[in-house]
């Protein structure tokens, strides 16, 4: 069972920029294609990014493109997930989520597609 642990939340104004980060001390993350999902009080969780298990490949939702950008260092087993432009609507609890794949391309933000998952951390974006 992979287990997977985020870092890097905290409080933000409007307009800073976080770098989350999703590592586990147990497995390598190569082979997982790894997502991101956040969920705010009251809404459901939602995908925000992925990154292929190969890194070559990533995808992002409308409302976050061309201010997230999701990467992985192989060396230190982490996948990152820098958030910069955060607005107030970006608050909520983050995870990271894996999802086994050999073939190296494979990508998706629907939660129901992987099967482990981090506890979550919180991001709060307020002045």
């Amino acid at each position: 069972q992979l287990q997977l642990v985020e870092s890097g939340g905290g409080l933000v104004q409007p307009g800073g920029s976080l770098r989350l980060s999703c590592t586990s001390s147990r497995r390598t993350l190569d082979v997982y294609a790894i997502g991101w999902f956040r969920q705010a009080p009251g809404k459901e969780r939602e995908g925000v990014s992925c990154i292929s298990s190969n890194g070559e490949k990533t995808k992002y939702e409308d409302s976050v493109k061309g201010r997230f950008t999701v990467s992985r260092d192989k060396n230190k087993n982490t996948v990152y997930l820098q958030m910069n432009s955060l607005r107030p609507e970006d608050t909520a609890v983050y995870y990271c989520a894996g999802a086994g794949d050999m073939i190296g391309t494979w990508l998706s933000t629907v939660g129901a597609d992987f099967r482990s998952w981090g506890q979550g951390t919180q991001v709060t974006v307020s002045s």
